[in-house]
């Protein structure tokens, strides 16, 4: 019984990493999306939407794992050398699970600064419009204002 328990939790975990790894695809996707010349926003939203997906497989996945682990805790402390081979399979597995948790939370953190980035840029961006359309108003403004008068050339030869 515990066999099949050990066997459900590798493939538990397997599931998982194949979820990171689509997570892993993602977040270069929503890099490649910030590093381009033009900004594909929507493109963007669709990808965090996919994200969320994934992140709510994950979730299912860990509450599985642990539900089964805790079925299981208890018989594997008594008869560790019984299962020695398939805890030593678990272990690697979780350290690669580790492992690529801590990738994609390296993901995140550039992401997030490329986006950040984006938004200050657009900001500066939206000032400086700002200002220009301000110094184009202003300046029609004065202009109108000015009572101008165009140049006149008087004929004195009459």
């Amino acid at each position: 019984m515990t066999g099949n328990y050990l066997t459900l939790l590798e493939e538990s975990l397997r599931r998982k990493l194949q979820v990171m790894d689509e997570i892993q695809k993602y977040n270069l996707r929503q890099q490649e999306i910030f590093q381009a010349d033009d900004v594909d926003l929507d493109r963007f939203d669709e990808y965090v939407e996919e994200k969320g997906n994934l992140i709510e497989k994950l979730t299912a996945l860990d509450n599985g794992f642990e539900k089964l682990y805790a079925n299981v805790a208890e018989e594997l402390k008594d008869n560790r050398e019984q299962y020695a081979e398939q805890i030593r399979t678990l272990q690697g597995l979780v350290t690669e699970v580790t492992d690529t948790s801590v990738a994609i939370q390296a993901q995140e953190a550039r992401n997030k600064k490329l986006l950040e980035d984006f938004f200050v840029k657009k900001r500066k961006d939206l000032h400086m419009n700002r200002k220009t359309s301000k110094a184009a108003i202003d300046y029609y403004r004065t202009m109108s204002r000015s009572a101008v008068m165009m140049p006149q050339y008087m004929d004195s030869k009459k």
